[in-house]
């Protein structure tokens, strides 16, 4: 409980051991800084020190990171009339996408500030899906969100289906013939409250059994690396591609007749 109440907080003991670990490098390094700028060094302002640092990689190189450059590779290419997204990261994905491309956004939370090239309209999708939204896009997004609904995280109403209740309206949100993009944490199924839900590899799969066909499927595993073009009908996803606590990527085609 005291962990959980710091990780929300924003407290990390790991992290706070290495900054009382590194204040010692600090203050040597401070004052050999001083000494080498002597008389004429520029003016000394307000210190913010950074003791974590030294010895981190050059970046944060997440699933997160992976993923939203993945999709937005794939909607590139595809280039669809009108793209909508549901819930996926602004500071990430969306903003892969208003690079190349206008793109709305649909959360259950307010919106930020402006941002050029982005639409945002606020709804939720836990609720009967608007007339005007039906069979509204050609191409629709979903990215590390639907294992969320229902969970309450985000102020949703709490739902043990919610996320069932999430995919049909992003379903008959997609025209036929239309694509839609989901991913999702993957590996042995369980609800991990009030965080997400992971999903077994082939309930991603079975989503789409129907009326829909798979065309792209992508993994980043266990050790944070991406691989596409997964062979997704294989036993491999009896054991979730070997995931734990991966991420399954797919983009699924609505079928014309649909």
């Amino acid at each position: 409980m005291l962990r959980a109440i710091l990780r929300n907080s924003g407290v990390r003991p790991r992290r706070l051991a290495a900054a009382i670990r590194g204040w010692r490098r600090y203050v040597r390094d401070r004052a050999t800084f001083r000494r080498l700028s002597g008389a004429r060094g520029m003016p000394w302002g307000d210190e913010l020190p950074m003791l974590t640092e030294w010895d981190e990689p050059s970046g944060g190189l997440g699933a997160y990171f992976f993923q939203d450059l993945c999709v937005a590779r794939w909607i590139r290419e595809d280039n669809p009339l009108r793209h909508v997204d549901v819930g996926s990261r602004i500071d990430g994905f969306i903003g892969h996408l208003a690079v190349f491309r206008e793109v709305e956004v649909i959360d259950i939370r307010p919106p930020p500030g402006g941002i050029p090239g982005v639409a945002f309209h606020q709804l939720d999708l836990m609720e009967e899906l608007p007339e005007k939204w039906v069979g509204s896009t050609d191409s629709l997004s979903c990215l590390h969100t639907i294992e969320h609904f229902g969970l309450g995280r985000y102020g949703d109403p709490l739902d043990p289906a919610g996320h069932l209740k999430g995919l049909d309206r992003l379903k008959r949100m997609v025209k036929p013939g239309g694509v839609l993009y989901v991913s999702t944490p993957i590996g042995p199924e369980r609800v991990e409250f009030n965080a997400h839900r992971v999903f077994a590899a082939k309930t991603l799969i079975g989503w789409f059994a129907d009326g829909w066909s798979i065309e792209r499927f992508a993994v980043v595993g266990d050790d944070v690396r991406l691989r596409e073009n997964v062979e997704w009908q294989g036993d491999a996803a009896e054991t979730h591609f070997g995931c734990q606590m991966g991420v399954g990527i797919l983009a699924a085609r609505r079928s014309a007749g649909t």
